[in-house]
């Protein structure tokens, strides 16, 4: 029997939020690249990997787990929750584990908002906000970032224009710290500072994906303000330092009501066995992640330096990436390093439509990107 449904009529039972989304993108693989250029010796510096790679410590145990991938993961991930609960001096309770931290993003999401509820975040944040947002039918209230020209954080958040945007309705406010694709931050000052102007009523949520990569006195005190902020939800990452991104482990630390609400709606074996095993023996590998984040301050201030040789503006980044203001069309020029096998990454669905985010490679990578980068904007 022939089907009676026309193109389109499937969206049309979709919920409204849905019907409007427009799906993520992800950087484009090097074997995608490569099998349509019919090109080799890519490398791909688009989507915030650590290309050192996970640690040995890791590696090794995900080595003696395979034998094991029959049998489900521990479905509360008590011993990484313990671990974690340790590193950051906390209690087992508050933690809340995800299929990476956007996972926490979606259980926030899931959790507090309704088509009758409001979320905040600024202008340029990170594109899963607003698409978490919309997807439960929310109203999302962008605020303004601080103008292109500011003197001191080109682009970041404004905290005064971030309470603007709060309204009787609004449940969530979502703050990226360092931001992505910007790369910018708020000091720990003004942060706490913002936190006591937001009613408790409203869940804030400090997304800390890159916080391993900033500069020691500008990484929040967790602990102290967790205690002192009881609707503060932070989420962390192995995806970025820790080089577990294929894995996808991230996790929350909350106050324990929040956190149990959370793992209400939390899916059973959300997080697989190989994660949770490797984000353990991560944790203990100190000596890989000073190794990361030295490599990536040495990238930064070598990225950094070439812009400037090459008068090209670049915004302030306390990530493992840097986006740089090209001054023309930056997915045209994206195309163009694709066809010498340099992936980048085009933020114009952020509104920045001359900027390229690229994040920080190793050595070799750097020189390349940066090479390849003269080459294109000499022809």
């Amino acid at each position: 029997m022939a089907s009676s449904f026309s193109e389109g009529a499937f969206l049309k039972l979709a919920t409204e939020g849905v019907q409007q989304l427009v799906p993520y993108q992800p950087g484009k693989p090097v074997e995608e690249l490569e099998r349509e250029l019919g090109i080799a010796n890519s490398i791909k510096l688009a989507s915030n990997e650590n290309p050192l790679g996970p640690g040995p410590q890791a590696l090794e145990v995900i080595k003696d787990l395979l034998p094991s991938i029959n049998y489900y993961p521990d479905g509360g991930g008590y011993a990484l929750s313990e671990k974690l609960a340790q590193k950051h001096q906390v209690d087992a309770a508050n933690i809340t584990l995800g299929n990476g931290s956007n996972d926490i993003l979606e259980l926030v999401t899931r959790a507090f908002l309704t088509p009758q509820h409001s979320a905040v975040f600024s202008e340029y944040s990170f594109a899963v906000y607003p698409i978490v947002v919309q997807a439960v039918g929310a109203r999302a209230n962008i605020a303004p970032a601080f103008a292109e020209d500011h003197a001191t954080m080109p682009l970041g958040h404004d905290p005064e224009a971030l309470l603007s945007q709060i309204e009787d309705n609004t449940r969530i406010i979502f703050i990226a710290n360092p931001n992505n694709p910007t790369g910018t931050w708020l000091t720990p000052a003004q942060l706490e500072d913002l936190f006591a102007s937001i009613a408790q009523d409203i869940i804030i949520v400090l997304d800390l994906a890159y916080t391993e990569y900033m500069d020691e006195n500008l990484r929040p005190p967790i602990k102290q303000w967790l205690e002192k902020f009881p609707n503060l939800v932070v989420t962390q990452t192995f995806s970025k330092v820790y080089a577990l991104a294929g894995l996808r482990i991230g996790y929350s630390i909350s106050n324990p009501e929040i956190a149990d609400i959370l793992n209400r709606v939390r899916q059973p074996f959300n997080t697989n066995l190989l994660a949770q095993s490797a984000a353990i023996a991560s944790l203990d590998d100190t000596e890989h992640v000073t190794k990361s984040v030295a490599m990536n301050n040495a990238g930064k201030q070598f990225l950094q330096q070439a812009f400037d040789d090459m008068q090209l503006a670049h915004l302030p980044t306390m990530g493992n990436f840097i986006s740089v203001n090209v001054k023309q069309n930056g997915a045209a020029l994206y195309d163009r390093l694709l066809q010498q096998g340099v992936i980048v990454r085009p933020v114009a669905n952020y509104d920045m439509p001359e900027y390229l985010r690229v994040t920080i490679g190793t050595q070799s990578q750097n020189e390349r990107f940066i090479d390849t980068l003269k080459q294109c904007l000499e022809s």
